[in-house]
């Protein structure tokens, strides 16, 4: 077969090629007159994308055709559930344990995973709807768009890139760590030290990139290759995690839990913030919806069933190491086979070494997968390049997209530090499982023309003071430590989510698999969320702004554009398609019906 297949006319691309159009097919990138011309009406651009949401139907159907194949359908509930652990026990337990316990919490570490546990538990709830309702590989890009509209979707869009990209370079950096421990070395003696740069970013990490080509060629393989293989390597990192438990309780000092919060309350929040990074794989099991079998059975299942088995995972772990070891004395790049040495078991911190590497190689698989299904999603919507968007026929996977997010991330993990990996991740990760929330209350709440004007404001003001509430409280915790402000502000919260309760009608019933509980689950997890953003540095949110000024730059200069002609020739399309059905109609002596309605999104 070559590289172009003639289908009905047109061009059936294969995903590897290079064509002119690739990138900016649009018609405002056509001349530079035309770009001219565009950039002018950015205001009026803008205003309608803000303002415009999409539809249901348009992600499951529309934006599908447009990666020339359809990925295959092949995942159930048990390869969902397998790739959700998988994705989640990686470097978050095994690496950022020994961190935070050591320098910010202390034992009371199984606190901190308790709290973000049962914050990304609310998260998951949130996504399963979304994915059974909308089971396409967009993920929370999708599931923004239809309710937030397309300015909110991208920034969260570009946000989750990050995100991904930043967690497989953190996974990466923490595989070579454990590499080290297996082979009796310092993890430095496998990097690149340049003296002449910052120390944040001048430990160089080639074995990182090592791994992450491998992983790539493996996901682009395959997705039940990748399946199968996460599988295999999840059970025995399971019986891993088994046998760390049982030995290392055997080993247990109980006077090491004599000071079990030695950093304060404030201390076990703070590292609940930078933990939450070890429950974000689950959000990559959401952009595999495109490819299961049944969503509406094998989602909730999937992504319920592995956050419960994680987080309680993680709470054991926690508990062992810090009755292994003296919080003072744990490792911060292997906590869990130096424990192991320290009580003299050296043989087995081979095992724990070798169980780490399997952990962290299937978070890194399964994060290649769902960054690259994220980013098809994206670029179908012409908000990046419609090149990634492109699905190749032979393995039904999205090439171009998953070697792209191999490449950031391979830079990112070769030259940064672990700790502000970590903390970036964790802002990230927690701003968009908030937006995922809200829009959960709007998709609830609101549907055009069956919500009234009354009950809109309604659901406006009470969105407001749960929003601003829990700001207000976050704002309070990271500033003060005092109580009037939780006094004032926690009483906000209550009558905003209490307000939609009782005031404000649901619009929208979900027809398959439904949270419980809304709307006091996704208002808990819009206040959890912002809440841990207030135990973030100061540091890591001016990275954050950083990204988001880049983000709106390239949104206003190229993005914005590129959506909007994509977006008007959808309409136009589907204007001409009504146009034309109106016709046969008159052919075959039928009446015509006229339509004053425009045809929008939603």
């Amino acid at each position: 077969m070559g590289a172009d297949d003639v289908v009905d006319g047109g061009v059936r691309r294969r995903a590897c090629t290079f064509h002119p159009n690739d990138f900016f097919p649009e018609e405002s990138f056509k001349s530079w007159g035309n770009y001219g011309r565009a950039f002018l009406e950015t205001p009026f651009r803008l205003k309608d994308r803000v303002l415009t949401r999409s539809k249901d139907h348009t992600e499951l159907v529309e934006m599908k055709a447009r990666s020339s194949h359809e990925m295959k359908k092949t995942l159930n509930w048990w390869d969902l559930m397998w790739f959700g652990i998988g994705a989640v026990i990686g470097s978050g337990i095994f690496v950022l344990t020994g961190l935070e316990a050591r320098t910010v919490v202390g034992p009371a570490v199984v606190l901190s995973y308790v709290i973000s546990g049962i914050s990304a538990l609310f998260s998951v709830f949130c996504y399963t709807e979304f994915a059974v309702e909308i089971p396409v590989a967009g993920g929370s890009f999708a599931y923004l768009r239809v309710e937030l509209g397309d300015f909110v979707a991208f920034i969260a869009a570009g946000n989750i890139l990050l995100e991904y990209v930043i967690g497989g370079a953190a996974v990466a950096r923490s595989w070579t760590s454990y590499f080290a421990t297996l082979c009796n070395k310092n993890p430095d003696d496998f990097r690149i030290i340049v003296h002449k740069m910052s120390s944040d970013y001048n430990h160089l990490d080639p074995i990182a990139i090592g791994i992450l080509i491998v992983i790539t060629i493996l996901a682009v393989y395959s997705t039940k290759g990748s399946s199968r293989f996460n599988y295999i390597a999840s059970v025995f990192h399971l019986v891993v995690i088994v046998f760390i438990i049982i030995a290392g309780l055997t080993k247990a000092k109980t006077e090491n839990y004599t000071t079990f919060v030695p950093f304060g309350v404030r201390g076990v929040f703070k590292a609940s913030a930078v933990l939450f990074f070890a429950y974000v794989g689950f959000d990559a099991v959401s952009t595999m919806a495109e490819e299961t079998k049944n969503p509406a059975r094998d989602i909730p299942i999937g992504l319920v069933g592995s956050m419960v088995i994680t987080t309680l995972a993680y709470c054991l772990l926690a508990v062992t190491l810090c009755l292994m070891q003296n919080y003072k004395d744990i490792d911060e790049n292997a906590p869990f086979s130096v424990a192991f040495g320290a009580v003299g078991w050296n043989w087995a911190k081979y095992i724990v070494a070798l169980g780490a590497l399997k952990g962290m190689t299937t978070v890194l698989l399964v994060s290649a997968v769902g960054q690259a299904r994220y980013l098809t999603h994206i670029a179908r919507t012409h908000m990046m390049p419609p090149w990634f968007a492109l699905v190749d026929e032979r393995t039904g996977t999205p090439v171009n997209a998953t070697i792209a997010m191999l490449v950031a991330t391979s830079v990112i993990a070769f030259f940064t530090d672990l700790s502000i990996l970590s903390n970036l991740l964790s802002i990230s990760t927690l701003f968009i499982f908030m937006l995922v929330a809200v829009a959960l209350l709007v998709r609830r709440y609101y549907s055009s023309g069956v919500t009234t004007k009354g009950n809109q404001v309604k659901l406006i003001v009470c969105l407001v003071l749960i929003l601003g509430s829990s700001c207000g409280i976050s704002a309070y915790w990271a500033s003060s430590d005092g109580w009037i402000g939780y006094i004032i502000a926690a009483p906000l919260w209550l009558l905003g989510t209490v307000g939609l309760w009782l005031g404000v009608p649901q619009a929208k019933k979900p027809k398959l698999w439904g949270v419980p509980l809304v709307p006091w689950l996704p208002s808990l997890s819009i206040a959890i969320n912002i809440f841990l953003l207030g135990s973030i540095d100061k540091k890591s949110f001016i990275r954050f702004g950083v990204w988001s000024g880049f983000l709106l730059v390239y949104y206003i200069f190229l993005g914005l554009h590129a959506s909007y002609d994509t977006a008007k020739e959808f309409e136009n399309k589907n204007c001409t398609e009504e146009v034309d059905k109106q016709l046969y109609k008159v052919e075959d002596g039928g009446e015509v019906q006229v339509s004053t309605t425009p045809v929008v999104y939603k």
